[in-house]
C-alpha cells in the first residue's frame, strides 16, 4: 500500500489503519464518533495527503479547464477556488474536482485518490490538443492536511498565522508555516469552518505535530476517514464511488449547479444539455428514516405503495446529532421530491422513510 507522508504520525497515534484506494489510512484515532464530535464541537485534524494534486499552468491553461471540467473557471479570481466536475463525452462522472486558482495562468486542481490515475491520464491526453498549457503531477511533492470545526482559526492563529477572519469562504492565500510555504484555503468537506493547507511533503510531519501543539488546548485532536464520512454524509456531499461514478452524470446526482451551460463547449456538454433538457431517469434524493435504524450502502429503496424496487441506497448512517438514520441513493423522479415517502429494505424489513431536502445537518445561524 502506499503511505502518505504522515504515516509514522498516525502508528504513533495509534490510529487505526485500513487500506483505502491502496492507501494505508486512519479510519479512526479514539472512535469514529468521538471524532466526529470533536469536530462539530472544537477541531479535528484530517490527513487528506491521499488525494491527488495536478498543477495545470501556462497561458492556454484556463482555456484547457474550461473545456475538460463542467464548472466556468473563468469565473475564478486568483485566490479563489471551485467545485467542479470532469465528465466523459457521455456525460459520465470522471471525478469530482475542486479548482484553485493560485497565480496568474496557475492553477491546482484537487481529485479523489482513487481516480488520480485516471485523472492525470486524461489531463495529458487531452492537453495534447491543447496549446500553452502544462500539466504537472504534485501529488508526490505535496502534502495535504484539512483541519476543520469552530476552533480551525484559533488554531492556525495560535500558529502563526494571521488575518485569517478575512479568509472568505472558497478563497485561499499563500503563507509560511513552520518554515515551509504553504496554500492556506478556506475549504473542507464537513459543513464547519475549516481550512485545508497544501505544503511541500517534507514539512508534513512538522506542520502536524505545530497544530496538535497548539490546537490541543483548544480541543483538537486527530480525525480519521470514519469521521470525515459521517461528516460529509451530513451535508449530503456525495463521494465518489458510492454516490457517483462514470455511469452517473452531475444531473442525475443533483449537481446542476456546476455544470455551465453558457460558457460555452466542454467534454460531455451536448449529453448533459439533453439530458438537463428533457429530465433524468433518476435522481439522488437525501432521506430520513422514521424509526431508528441504519441504512447502508446497496440496500433497496422501496415505493411506499406496493414495495417495488424504485432504487439503492448509495450512502447511508446514524447521524449522531439528528439521532436518525440518513442516506442518499437513486429513484425514479416521480419519488424524488421532498416529502415523498418511500421504504429501505434492511435485511428484509420495509422501514419507512421520507425524502428530505439537503443537507441533513443544518448550523444554527450565526454559527460561521
Amino acid at each position: 500500500m502506499k503511505q502518505t507522508p504522515l504515516i509514522d504520525a498516525h502508528r504513533k497515534a495509534q490510529g487505526k489503519l485500513v487500506d483505502f484506494a491502496g492507501w494505508e489510512m486512519p479510519i479512526q484515532y479514539s472512535g469514529v464518533v468521538d471524532e466526529y464530535q470533536t469536530v462539530r464541537r472544537h477541531a479535528g485534524l484530517f490527513d487528506v495527503s491521499h488525494m491527488g494534486r495536478i498543477r495545470v499552468a501556462g497561458p492556454g491553461s484556463l482555456a484547457f479547464l474550461q473545456r475538460v471540467t463542467t464548472n466556468d473557471v473563468s469565473k475564478l479570481s486568483i485566490r479563489q477556488s471551485q467545485y467542479s466536475m470532469v465528465c466523459a463525452p457521455n456525460g459520465g462522472i470522471k471525478d469530482d474536482i475542486f479548482i484553485y486558482h493560485v497565480k496568474p495562468y496557475e492553477f491546482l486542481v484537487c481529485v479523489n485518490a482513487s481516480n488520480r490515475e485516471k485523472i492525470v491520464a486524461w489531463f495529458h491526453e487531452k492537453v495534447a490538443q491543447a496549446q500553452g498549457c502544462t500539466v504537472q503531477d504534485q501529488s508526490t511533492a505535496l502534502a495535504q492536511i484539512a483541519i476543520q470545526g469552530p476552533a480551525s482559526r484559533d488554531t492556525l492563529t495560535a500558529a502563526g498565522l494571521a488575518d485569517l477572519h478575512l479568509l472568505k469562504i472558497r478563497h485561499c492565500l499563500d503563507a509560511v508555516v513552520c518554515g515551509h510555504p504553504t496554500l492556506v484555503t478556506r475549504t473542507g468537506y464537513t459543513g464547519e469552518l475549516g481550512y485545508e493547507l497544501y505544503l511541500p511533503a517534507e514539512g508534513a510531519m512538522a506542520i502536524w505535530a505545530r497544530l496538535l501543539e497548539v490546537g490541543q488546548p483548544l480541543g483538537l485532536k486527530p480525525a480519521g476517514l470514519g469521521a470525515r464520512d459521517l461528516l460529509r454524509l451530513e451535508m449530503a456531499y456525495l463521494l465518489y464511488g458510492n454516490d457517483m461514478d462514470e455511469g452517473t452524470t452531475p444531473i442525475e446526482a443533483g449537481a446542476d449547479w456546476v455544470v455551465k451551460f453558457d460558457k460555452g463547449d466542454f467534454i460531455g456538454r451536448t449529453t448533459l444539455l439533453a439530458q438537463h433538457s428533457n429530465g433524468p431517469a433518476r435522481r439522488l434524493i437525501a432521506f430520513e428514516l422514521v424509526e431508528k435504524a441504519v441504512p447502508r450502502h446497496g440496500f433497496k429503496i422501496l415505493s411506499a405503495q406496493d414495495q417495488a424496487v424504485i432504487g439503492e441506497v448509495t450512502s447511508g448512517n446514524l447521524s449522531p446529532i439528528l439521532q436518525k438514520g440518513i442516506g442518499m441513493g437513486y429513484v425514479t423522479p416521480v419519488a424524488s421530491q421532498p416529502g415523498s415517502s418511500i421504504l429501505i429494505d434492511i435485511r428484509g424489513k420495509a422501514c419507512p422513510a421520507v425524502v428530505v431536502k439537503p443537507p441533513f445537518y443544518k448550523k444554527l445561524p450565526g454559527t460561521p
